[in-house]
């Protein structure tokens, strides 16, 4: 197997006069979309199985329930609802809206559109180590990334970003007032929200040295922290300060591209009907919910390849550990090294059903926001955050050149001095600002006068 894939990847000529380059390259996107369609319905039974845990329902818990003659009870645990919701998609009467004769095409697009990109992002991801037992690519690095390309997270942000087309073209194309407004809201959430989570990321990159995302994971598997003598503690972003504080900034952000609750603002049902896919039904209607999952569970594995170390199970080289160990503890350490590399598809696939676990968690939690909470949490906390995170890391990264690890710590430290000072700053001039609005009070002109109502004499009129 190893060899075969080793020969298609040289790009010989192949079946029908087409490079095996290409076959590879077909049968790595059939691996890659395949599951991530098949998993969408195990997916929408996870999320109704958490909430009806969460919120005490026992209705996702007990459909599918059979009974035999003899009266015993054959328990499905809802799994037949995903498959049943299915059918009735498939067979559902498929409503067309009147009045769309000019905007037609794009309102069968639109669907499309919202399901694209979640694919497309996909292709970057490494779901397995790249480098094999041996140093070579390995059977899994033949087959993992799709696309190992340079500008790995640049492309990751502009891939992301494109899926709003399909809901603004959605609610345009929809000729209903709700749908459009529902449309006008995904847009402006994109946008406020995709300047935080750019900036959040432009610090991983900033102290990565590339864009490339197999890198990421590469750099993540370092000593901690670049101290000697910890190379078998692998250096996850998440466990660094300004790792942790980009986590936490762009998985807010995340929710809110996703349109997740607390951010489902474009959905709205006691607002806007059902939002952008008001006017849709049958798999059209469908094909959103697929978009909107398959969406959830890749940037889910964004956020493991940028934060949790991609495929790593445990923030432990084994490797590392055989070298240092002595006795029957390398061989110990030398299978679970072994072993690391066989299961990092599957501690990847996990990580990202974390994810949505997580996503699910938030929408049994929090209730959704006002659109000004929204917007004031985007541009006035988490975009300044992220900028001075940003700031933080660029001037420890200058001070450890200059001066070494001690002198980085210590521009790092006064960075964040100077960043705390100006934040306090800001607060204290602001609150200053609203006190005026705060102190308002509203005087009645007579308040001893009342209002007295007369009747009509219905007799005389």
């Amino acid at each position: 197997m190893l060899k075969w894939l080793e020969y298609m990847s040289e790009g010989n000529p192949g079946f029908l006069g087409v490079s095996d380059s290409i076959w590879l390259s077909l049968i790595k996107v059939v691996l890659l979309i395949m599951p991530s369609l098949a998993l969408v319905p195990g997916l929408i039974w996870w999320e109704r199985r958490l909430l009806s845990w969460m919120q005490d329902r026992i209705g996702p818990n007990l459909s599918g329930t059979f009974t035999r003659k003899d009266g015993k009870r054959i328990f499905t645990f809802g799994l037949l609802q995903p498959l049943l919701d299915g059918v009735k998609l498939f067979l559902k009467e498929d409503v067309t809206p009147g009045g769309i004769k000019k905007d037609k095409a794009i309102y069968f697009i639109a669907p499309a559109l919202a399901l694209f990109p979640a694919f497309a992002i996909g292709g970057t991801l490494p779901w397995g180590p790249t480098v094999g037992l041996d140093g070579g690519p390995g059977l899994i690095g033949y087959l993992t990334p799709l696309a190992d390309v340079e500008i790995g997270l640049l492309y990751v942000l502009a891939i992301s970003s494109l899926g709003a087309y399909g809901l603004v073209l959605a609610g345009y194309a929809s000729n209903n007032k709700y749908s459009l407004m529902g449309a006008i809201r995904a847009s402006a959430q994109l946008i406020s929200y995709e300047l935080a989570m750019g900036m959040a990321l432009a610090a991983i990159v900033l102290a990565t040295g590339s864009l490339r995302m197999s890198d990421m994971v590469n750099v993540q598997m370092e000593a901690f922290w670049g101290i000697g003598g910890l190379e078998w503690l692998q250096n996850w972003f998440i466990f660094t300060p300004y790792g942790f504080v980009a986590a936490i900034i762009f998985l807010i952000a995340l929710v809110a591209e996703t349109n997740r609750a607390p951010f489902d603002l474009p959905e709205a049902e006691n607002e806007l009907i059902a939002g952008y896919h008001t006017e849709y039904s049958s798999m059209k209607f469908a094909v959103f919910f697929m978009g909107e999952y398959a969406a959830m569970f890749m940037l889910s594995g964004v956020f493991a390849t940028v934060f949790l170390g991609g495929f790593n199970l445990l923030p432990l080289n084994f490797d590392e550990l055989a070298a240092s160990a002595s006795g029957p503890m390398v061989g110990f350490f030398e299978f679970l090294h072994k072993t690391a590399y066989w299961t990092g598809p599957l501690v990847f696939l996990a990580k990202c059903w974390g994810g949505i676990t997580f996503f699910i968690w938030l929408r049994a939690t929090l209730p959704r926001l006002r659109y000004d909470q929204l917007m004031g949490l985007g541009w006035k906390s988490l975009l300044p955050a992220a900028v001075a995170n940003f700031m933080v890391v660029g001037i420890w990264m200058i001070g450890q050149r200059l001066w070494g690890t001690a002198g980085g710590l210590g521009a790092a430290a006064a960075a964040i001095a100077i960043v705390v000072v100006l934040y306090l700053n800001i607060v204290a001039s602001s609150k200053k600002a609203n006190d005026p609005l705060l102190k308002r009070t509203v005087d009645m002109v007579d308040p001893g006068s009342s209002r007295t109502v007369t009747m009509v004499d219905t007799k005389e009129a």
